[in-house]
């Protein structure tokens, strides 16, 4: 939501020269009459935003037949926000990671989204583990699916070996994104065993920090946010990235962290 430029020279040679002069004047006298005679636009307190976008997750969250259980990629449920998948898809295009570990594959409609983008920058792969192997889960080339206990140490030797498969460079990036479990305790141990995956630059994502009351599910008493938390006093080369959230709207708040060091 813009208004557009005038640019008289592409004005001349479209002739749009009056339509863009009745357009913009009107919009231009609106403007003064606010400033000068007390027509004001809406003005939001911080703690007025933060009610608005907490009171809309709720919403969200309550509407969820209509909302995540209803997003699909392709087809293919991905049970995320939109807003989240836009700045994944940036996050792609920026850092370019060589392999993208997801714990929670569920339906695989985040993967099969994942594995979309990479193949528009021609670059990754996804390796993605859940307890439960799905019927009918997307068929994708860069998609490669495990089935076992994220936190299992023979979980991990096959992520390793995997990855050592699609990419043996030592130079590799790698970008983690976590969904599995939700429990603070669960998340804690994930974060302690993923993030040592995760190279420089490249983000460890937690998602459904909103969950345990950040403003939904406050039924959970601790859980990713809490883990977060948790795991932030101990490790110092990660930096919880607020630049993400610039949506307004995310299921991630302080879970989208970048490893500096």
């Amino acid at each position: 939501m813009h208004i557009p430029e005038f640019k008289l020279i592409d004005r001349i040679k479209t002739k749009t020269v009056l339509s863009g002069l009745s357009y913009l004047g009107g919009i231009g006298v609106q403007i003064v009459l606010r400033k000068f005679l007390g027509k004001k636009t809406v003005s939001l307190e911080n703690s007025d935003k933060k009610s608005i976008i907490d009171n809309f997750h709720l919403l969200y969250e309550k509407s969820h037949k209509q909302t995540y259980d209803n997003t699909l990629w392709m087809g293919v449920n991905a049970m995320k926000c939109p807003l989240d998948l836009w700045i994944y898809q940036e996050i792609l295009y920026q850092k370019k990671p060589d392999i993208i570990i997801e714990t929670g594959t569920n339906k695989g409609g985040s993967s099969l989204f994942l594995a979309s983008i990479c193949d528009l920058i021609n670059n990754g792969e996804i390796i993605t583990i859940d307890f439960t192997m799905m019927e009918n889960r997307p068929t994708h080339n860069r998609i490669h699916y495990l089935q076992g206990d994220s936190t299992a140490q023979s979980s991990i030797e096959k992520i390793k070996t995997l990855m050592e498969k699609i990419n043996p460079n030592s130079d590799k990036k790698v970008m983690v994104i976590l969904d599995d479990d939700h429990s603070q305790k669960h998340v804690l141990e994930e974060m302690e065993i993923y993030g040592k995956f995760v190279t420089k630059n490249q983000y460890l994502i937690v998602e459904d920090t909103s969950m345990g009351g950040h403003p939904v599910w406050p039924e959970l008493i601790g859980g990713p946010m809490e883990a977060v938390h948790e795991y932030m006093k101990n490790h110092n080369g990660f930096e919880i990235d607020i630049s993400k959230e610039k949506f307004l709207l995310t299921f991630n708040p302080n879970g989208y962290l970048i490893k500096k060091s």
